[in-house]
Parts: structure tokens; C-alpha cells; sequence
């Protein structure tokens, strides 16, 4: 047992402990990445908030670059009540978007107002309305928060004094499901009702439980147990019971997560670890080809692009955030970070995705465009472990 635990910190908890001390004095601050394929566009609010907002929203889409006049398409944004904010898109002299979008504050249905000016200006997915959950210990303790995609409107779902790991939203955004060492000091899993905050326990056996993900359509649960011996891929139904084991190997597995269309699961496995892909039915597990290290894991799934995994690698002596192409099964390394990036989650675009910076003593969340490489931090708090819910 005792080893079973030390694996799951090591592998499952991933990459921690490798953070040198020496690298304290280093910066895991943004990296700017000036691209000749970036749109120019001039935006803005028409209250100091809207401003804000619509600077720093245009600033962390890698896609554009904001200018002070002159650019492609003006993008304009105004108050319509409390809640709702008109977002106006103009290409020389044609407006091509004009609409009023309402959200659950002016914040939030700023946001919303940004996607449709993405959609509009450039035909991609929008990010901006996204939720945010990830584990902080700005407490002292690790907890559960929820926020925007940018922190703002953020709750503490969690008071449990306990190490967290990997809240993961349900598909309809209502729950979260996570690992905790809550009450029993052992890794066990469970959901979280958003509305409610009620909590229950989804899987506690003996052993390990950690790295639960719903599949696309929500009504099936990947995870790992470790109950029969070594950490084995296994798969409920959403309400926990019967649980059903995929793999049989004596490697330990972690990070498992379902294709777009939820016919599919793809893990790390040992020796490596490396990427493995499977039937969500079960079957001979695949490996997937990497050439970019010995150490590949904590993949996910872009439920935009189906051809595109995003996974941790090591590269040197830190760790890098790369993309592997299924279409000719090419991989890439994608982040720049000075120090450690893990942790990779894909927002709705299929282009950017979030990531935990991490240096000794220091955790962070951070939006990359896989394209160019170009990194802006989100927030100031310490935060690691995230996942992204939004639209589609």
C-alpha cells in the first residue's frame, strides 16, 4: 500500500519535486511572442470596466494584436443594463456584428459579448465565457476555487484543510469531480454539486482513486484505482457503480481522458511514462508515437479539434507543454516557459489552452497559444491543477 502511495504522489501528483531549488530566483512570468500572422484590431468599452476588460481580454487571444487605430476590424463594446453588453464589429466602413448579449453580470456578459466579436472577426470558437476550476493554496491549505477564465467572481467550493487534486468539470458545467485526502488521509474521489455545494463520495476503495474524468456526453467516468493491485484504468457510469476495469498490466497508469466523441481513452503508462490510447469499451491498449522525450503524460483531448492531444513532456532538465498531431502522429513542442509548464487543458478554440507554471515555492495559471508560443498569466494568485469548462 505503502508503495502504491508513493507512486501516486510521484506520477499522479506529477513533476512536484523536480523543481530545483537553485531555480528560485527565476522568473515563471508570460513570454511575449511578436507574430507577422496576428490580426491587428482596435478595441474598446465605453466604461472604464468595459475598457478593461476588452484590453486585457484582445491582449491574452493570441490570434490578434491591438493597435491604436488602423487595424482590420474596431471592436467596440457599451453597456446595455446591469447585465447585458452590446458588442459592435466593424470592417472599414461595413458593420458586420451588432448585438446585445446578456450574462449573469456585466462581467460575465462582457465575456460573451467577446466571443460573438471573435466568431465574427476571425470564425474561431470564442474562450472568453469559460469557467475556471483549479486548486489554490492562497489559504495555506490546498481548496477547490471557481472563476472566470480571467479570476474574477471566483468561490471557494472547498474547506477540507486536505490535499486536492484535479477538479474536472462535469459536461454540463453543474459539477466538478476531483481527488482529495479529505477525512481519510487516502486518495478518494468525489463530485461536488455547484449549486448546492453538496458533496458526496464517488469512489473509495482501497488503495488509490484519482484522476476521474467524465466522458463528453456525461453519463461515464474514467479513473484510476488501484484497489486490485497496480493503478488500473477503470470506467462507471456517472452515478459510481458498477465499476468496470479496462486495463490489465503491471505498469501504473494515470491521466486517463475520453476522445471528442467519447469512443476512446487516451492515458500515461509506464515505463515512461509514455501515451497509450484505448477503446472506451476496453481492449489492447496503443501507444501513441512521441518523439520529443522518454517522458510523456497528463494528456488531453481537444474536444475542438479531435486530431490534437496535448500532453506533458520532459525536456531537458524541466518540463514543456507539446501538441501531437494524430493526423501524421508528429508532435510539438508548444510552450516556451523559463521554468516548468504542466498541466495542459484546452479551451474551446482548439488553439489555446491553459497551463500550470511551476517554479520552487511559486504556482501559476497561464493562457498559451499553441501557435505561436505566446504566453500571458491569468490572475495573480497561486493556483495549479486547472481545468476549463465553456462554450463549444
Amino acid at each position: 500500500m505503502q508503495k502504491l502511495l508513493q507512486l501516486f504522489l510521484a506520477f499522479g501528483a506529477v513533476l512536484t519535486a523536480n523543481v530545483m531549488v537553485a531555480q528560485r530566483s527565476l522568473d515563471i512570468g508570460e513570454v511575449t511572442v511578436e507574430g507577422s500572422n496576428t490580426v491587428p484590431i482596435h478595441v474598446s468599452g465605453n466604461t472604464g470596466e468595459l475598457d478593461a476588460l476588452a484590453n486585457s481580454a484582445f491582449n491574452a487571444h493570441g490570434y490578434y494584436r491591438r493597435v491604436t487605430s488602423g487595424g482590420a476590424f474596431d471592436i467596440r463594446f457599451s453597456a446595455a443594463g446591469a447585465t447585458q453588453v452590446n458588442v459592435q464589429v466593424s470592417k472599414g466602413a461595413a458593420v458586420i456584428l451588432n448585438q446585445t448579449l446578456p450574462g449573469t453580470s456585466l462581467r460575465n456578459a462582457f465575456f460573451h459579448a467577446a466571443d460573438a466579436a471573435v466568431k465574427a472577426s476571425s470564425g474561431l470558437n470564442g474562450f472568453f465565457a469559460s469557467k475556471l476550476a483549479f486548486v489554490s493554496n492562497r489559504t495555506g491549505k490546498d481548496e477547490i476555487y471557481v472563476g472566470d477564465l480571467f479570476m474574477g467572481e471566483l468561490k471557494q467550493y472547498t474547506q477540507d484543510n486536505a490535499f486536492a487534486l484535479t477538479p474536472r468539470w462535469s459536461p454540463d458545467g453543474s459539477r466538478l469531480i476531483y481527488t482529495s485526502y479529505f477525512k481519510t488521509g487516502f486518495p478518494d474521489i468525489y463530485l461536488i454539486n455547484l449549486a448546492t455545494k453538496d458533496r458526496t463520495k464517488f469512489a473509495s476503495f482501497q488503495g488509490t482513486n484519482s484522476g476521474a474524468r467524465f466522458s463528453p456526453n456525461g453519463l461515464k467516468v474514467a479513473m484510476v484505482l488501484s484497489g486490485e493491485g497496480t493503478p488500473e484504468i477503470y470506467i462507471a457510469p456517472s452515478s459510481g457503480k458498477p465499476v468496470s476495469r479496462l486495463t490489465r498490466s503491471e505498469a501504473v497508469k494515470s491521466s486517463p481522458c475520453f476522445s471528442p466523441d467519447g469512443s476512446r481513452i487516451v492515458f500515461a503508462s509506464e515505463p515512461g511514462p509514455q501515451l497509450y490510447v484505448m477503446s472506451a469499451g476496453g481492449g489492447a491498449p496503443q501507444r501513441l508515437p512521441s518523439s520529443l522525450s522518454s517522458y510523456c503524460a497528463e494528456p488531453d483531448w481537444s474536444r475542438a479539434d479531435p486530431n490534437k492531444i496535448a500532453y506533458t513532456f520532459r525536456d531537458g532538465g524541466r518540463f514543456q507543454v507539446a501538441v501531437l498531431n494524430l493526423k501524421n502522429g508528429q508532435s510539438k513542442k508548444v510552450s516556451k516557459a523559463p521554468l516548468d509548464a504542466v498541466e495542459p487543458s484546452w479551451l474551446a478554440d482548439g488553439r489555446h489552452l491553459i497551463y500550470t507554471a511551476r517554479a520552487a515555492g511559486s504556482r501559476g495559471l497561464f493562457i498559451l497559444d499553441t501557435e505561436s508560443g505566446r504566453t500571458i498569466r491569468l490572475g495573480s494568485i497561486a493556483a495549479e491543477k486547472a481545468s476549463v469548462w465553456g462554450p463549444q
